[in-house]
């Protein structure tokens, strides 16, 4: 039940799944009296990469550094994993006053998979006024400005720099 017009009833059901007959499938129903819109946008990261060219035209993973909801020890891995698979790496919420370790840690282990001139670039305030767009490399990258306000696009094995912009091709040329 809704005690106001601001919180959401959140129930979960277990319904039948023709495919399993024992009815594990979960289903979790909304109900609310907010009045809710959508309105489609722009992700962050879809901003990011186009201030930066377009690092983002294979395939890629995005991973938040903040702790508050995903244990540590789950963000590394992904780290890893992400950095063993060759993924170009998107980095959300990468420092903020009570996690500045995150970022140096991420970057530790993304190093162990590339070389340290992989280009990275760091937008800050994406398509704000205050907006700030640096293309660096994973050696270099943490002597810049990083807070929360930050997505940091890290290449992969195949990404390039060109005339300025950050550029991962579509497809690898070595097949």
């Amino acid at each position: 039940m809704l005690r106001n017009s601001n919180e959401l009833l959140v129930t979960s059901n277990k319904l039948k799944n023709k495919k399993d007959s024992e009815g594990s499938s979960l289903v979790t129903r909304y109900s609310s009296l907010v009045d809710v819109e959508v309105i489609p946008g722009v992700s962050a990261l879809n901003a990011c990469a186009a201030r930066l060219g377009a690092p983002l035209m294979h395939d890629f993973a995005c991973i938040s550094l903040s702790d508050r909801l995903t244990p540590w020890g789950t963000i590394e891995k992904r780290i890893e994993t992400a950095s063993l698979a060759d993924f170009v790496i998107v980095l959300y919420n990468p420092k903020s006053t009570g996690r500045t370790e995150h970022i140096n840690r991420a970057r530790d282990i993304i190093l162990k998979y590339r070389h340290p001139e992989t280009p990275v670039g760091i937008v800050r305030a994406a398509m704000r006024e205050d907006e700030k767009i640096t293309i660096t490399n994973l050696k270099n990258m943490l002597n810049n400005d990083i807070d929360m306000q930050t997505t940091i696009i890290i290449g992969n094995s195949q990404t390039f720099i060109w005339n300025g912009w950050m550029i991962t091709p579509r497809g690898y040329e070595r097949r």
